[in-house]
């Protein structure tokens, strides 16, 4: 029996249930895809972005740093995004009117790189739920498509009134495939969310002690 025959073979249920796991897997590959460019443009374009606001801030150019930390260059950079943050609060504490000391002026760039840093983080993340949700479903799914081919499977035999194995190969086939389908699903997802997972948390160590420098600075004194 061929794929074509099995498919033709199943049930609506099962139908339904493969279609599912279909879109599920190509949901998973094109989050994973859309992630790894992501990551690696952030990757490149902060390597890119880091030495050249470096060298604004040792020049004590914030102007400078703040406009580079805007270049659509550095758009995908996360480590533009809580820098850009904390300069420009430190910029506009010092340009307010208000008479703050040193001490709020770092608390106020501290909060802000902290609520740039949290939104990174999350634009990161954003499409691995889906993932977390495909790795962890898509084995039940097929392991349903099993189940209702076990149905069929003793719907065969009711219906011939013998168990032989014509009876019943179409539901064991259907079965099989199921949870396999599930398995094939399920894996990638899994192994993708893991590999995703991983990039984020360094991303986030970068984001940790890239505004710790910053702070440093601005305690030092821009």
């Amino acid at each position: 029996m061929d794929l074509i025959e099995l498919w033709q073979q199943m049930g609506f249920g099962v139908k339904s249930l493969m279609a599912l796991l279909a879109i599920m897997s190509m949901w998973s590959v094109g989050v994973f895809f859309e992630r790894v460019f992501t990551f690696s443009q952030a990757t490149s374009q902060s390597k890119a972005f880091a030495p050249q606001v470096a060298k604004h801030l040792k020049d004590a150019k914030l102007k400078e740093a703040i406009a580079i930390s805007q270049s659509k260059n550095f758009k995908y950079s996360h480590l533009s995004k809580v820098v850009l943050a904390g300069l420009q609060e430190y910029q506009f504490q010092k340009d307010s009117t208000a008479n703050l000391s040193k001490d709020d002026i770092i608390d106020s760039v501290r909060r802000a790189i902290q609520r740039a840093a949290s939104l990174t983080s999350a634009d990161l993340k954003k499409g691995m739920a889906a993932l977390a949700t495909i790795g962890s479903t898509a084995v039940f799914v097929g392991l349903l498509a099993t189940t209702l081919g076990v149905i069929n499977a003793f719907q065969g035999i009711a219906a011939t009134g013998s168990g032989g194995l014509g009876a019943v190969s179409g539901g064991i086939s259907e079965a099989l495939v199921g949870t396999a389908v599930g398995l094939f699903v399920a894996i990638p997802a899994v192994w993708f969310y893991n590999y995703l997972t991983g990039k984020v948390e360094f991303f986030n160590i970068e984001m940790d002690n890239s505004s710790s420098e910053l702070v440093d600075y601005f305690i030092k004194g821009a």
